[in-house]
């Protein structure tokens, strides 16, 4: 071979050397990044995706099902079953016990229409037991493809027992639980409903919404194994989590006088043509709520027909200027701080000029020398700004919190607001001044009347509360302390301004608000209601008030009475303090205080 040839040899050869080489380095390539996606694959499935396929395959194999706990009863104590609705109360550890709101087992009456052969004869039979109209029940039977049609929820078990008797193919029912009101009249705004948030159906407003979720409970779940067709498997796993039933409430509401006030002002709301009205009575001794009901109300069995408005609790939701019934707050600060006394007199000009506005008493009267007792009975407001110049603006807010004012009360209930005292941290004068007989300010209806119980208390002011009792679904009852939460004035302050409300009550506007043989304390206060442009108040429109205590000496109760907007009557000695009168004397037969020897003699 000549040295060419040779040379051209070894050059193809160290060629085709060289592209066997590169062909097998990129075959492990290839053979590198797939084995690399196969293990990154596995990896995903076997790994990152194990939760995931292994509830598929569960899915597939298990039959999972939710407990569903019972939901607390809310009950009232109940004093004697003259009412006849003893087939409700329950005896628990030898205590009556009312339930206003606990459960009840409904049927869900629903129809199969491709079974129905008759559905103009069906619709006819079931019309009258289902309580609906023939035509509409009518048209859910005719759907013929249809293999599910609910007819209607809520259906009794005797209404449901006398359809089982008709025989009608197609016909069925399945069982629902819904809350249970057993009375009605006692107003929706203390309980509230249960109803649906978004998709979870949960306690809203009221005690329901507050106490949620120990009402609720907790739920349970109850996992079996299948094969593949579906059936449970006997000897499969199993696994379970019971449900907690919820727990139950007792509130220290009274039903009688519940049913008492909520009736009482409904009709006392027609009477005056009025837009509306609250009563909260309390036992200013503990905080205990006795009674609260407004109007407008709403059923909370059918809540859903409710305007939504009405909801809220106007007796903890809406505030409003209080008017004269803020007069013996202020008395009392003058008192307690020891700037005046009851004979403390002043000059009544009929007038007050403050800066470039000009203060009236509502009376439009000049009564010359008045001493304090006089400004509480004749209600005048150049009195209790004498009084509140003599506290000082500083001291003058410093109690008005103090009573409760610009805070939350704390009782547990949904939707409660703070009310407005912010115009005093002005510092201005004439925000004292007006604020002094009720005005500039807001409060709501329970603030009002817990501040009272502070005066009938001795000067103590306490944590008004609902609950008395939380019993746990084991028996367990966890008792609710009653709460002192300040001492707002001396006891010396509260007995002097007691007596002088009294005296309201026998000679001044109060006196239609008082029970013959008994001393009553109480001021009334008609409010004038402030324009929505904020450009001063409207013109004859009004909100009556009374708030007051009884008997003075040893108070069982204390009340406010507001009639919002009455079209017959302006002021609120013939409004809201016919009907405090009217509540008081039943409250104190009902609780049976004999009447005062002393205020006895001095009627006849």
């Amino acid at each position: 071979m000549t040295p060419f040839r040779k040379k051209y040899s070894s050059r193809r050869h160290k060629e085709r050397g060289s592209f066997h080489f590169d062909r097998i380095t990129f075959c492990r390539c290839i053979l590198f990044v797939v084995l690399s996606i196969l293990i990154a694959r596995m990896f995903t499935l076997q790994v990152l995706g194990y939760a995931n396929y292994k509830a598929a395959a569960d899915g597939e194999h298990q039959f999972f099902q939710k407990i569903y706990p019972e939901r607390g009863s809310i009950y009232l104590r109940e004093r004697d079953d003259s009412s006849g609705i003893g087939k409700y109360l329950i005896d628990l550890e030898g205590e009556k016990l009312f339930p206003a709101v606990t459960n009840r087992d409904y049927k869900l009456v629903y129809a199969v229409p491709k079974s129905i052969a008759d559905p103009v004869k069906v619709a006819e039979q079931l019309a009258p037991l289902l309580e609906m109209e023939t035509q509409p029940l009518l048209e859910k039977l005719q759907k013929k493809n249809d293999s599910y049609e609910v007819l209607k929820h809520k259906v009794t078990d005797d209404a449901w027992s006398t359809m089982k008797k008709l025989k009608i193919g197609g016909i069925n029912a399945t069982s629902e639980t819904f809350r249970f009101y057993p009375e009605k009249g006692l107003g929706g705004h203390i309980f509230g409903f249960v109803g649906h948030a978004g998709d979870a159906v949960k306690g809203l407003y009221g005690l329901e919404g507050y106490f949620d979720d120990i009402l609720r409970g907790k739920e349970g779940s109850l996992m079996r194994e299948t094969d593949a067709l579906g059936a449970l498997i006997p000897l499969g796993d199993k696994r379970s989590v019971e449900a907690v039933d919820g727990s139950s409430l007792v509130l220290t509401v009274d039903r009688v006088v519940q049913l008492m006030a909520c009736d009482r002002l409904k009709k006392w709301v027609l009477l005056h043509g009025a837009d509306g009205g609250s009563i909260v009575i309390l036992d200013p001794k503990t905080g205990a709520l006795i009674a609260m009901c407004s109007v407008p109300d709403f059923d909370p069995e059918e809540y859903s027909k409710a305007d939504i408005s009405s909801y809220n609790n106007p007796a903890l939701f809406t505030p409003y200027e209080p008017g004269s019934i803020f007069k013996p707050f202020t008395m009392a600060m003058g008192l307690d701080s020891e700037k005046v006394s009851p004979a403390t007199t002043y000059d009544d000009t009929g007038e007050v000029k403050i800066g470039s506005f000009t203060i009236k008493n509502s009376d439009l009267k000049a009564n010359g020398r008045q001493n304090m007792m006089d400004v509480l009975d004749k209600s005048l407001n150049t009195g209790v700004i004498f009084v509140a110049r003599k506290v000082g603006l500083e001291k003058f807010y410093e109690y008005v919190k103090k009573f409760g004012f610009g805070t939350q009360s704390g009782i547990e209930m949904d939707k409660e607001v703070e009310g407005n005292i912010s115009s005093l941290k002005e510092k201005q004068e004439i925000y004292m001044a007006t604020a002094s007989f009720g005005q500039g300010i807001t409060a709501t209806p329970l603030q009002i009347a817990t501040a009272f119980g502070a005066l009938a208390n001795g000067g103590k002011l306490m944590q008004p509360y609902i609950v008395d009792e939380i019993i746990k679904p084991d028996g367990t009852r966890i008792h609710t302390q009653q709460k002192v939460l300040r001492q707002v004035v001396s006891a010396r302050t509260a007995s002097l301004i007691g007596g002088m409300l009294v005296n309201v009550v026998r000679k001044g506007h109060g006196k239609r608000a008082g029970v013959d043989g008994y001393y009553v304390a109480g001021k009334t206060g008609t409010a004038q209601v402030a324009r929505k442009d904020g450009r001063g108040y409207e013109r004859n429109d009004t909100i009556g008030s009374f708030a007051g205590f009884a008997p003075v000496d040893n108070p069982r109760f204390v009340m406010l009475v507001k009639i919002d907007h009455p079209r017959d009557v302006q002021w609120a000695e013939s409004s809201a303090a016919p009907l405090f009168g009217e509540l008081a004397k039943f409250m104190l037969q009902y609780f049976e205080i004999p009447p005062d020897e002393t205020e006895s003699r001095s009627k006849n």
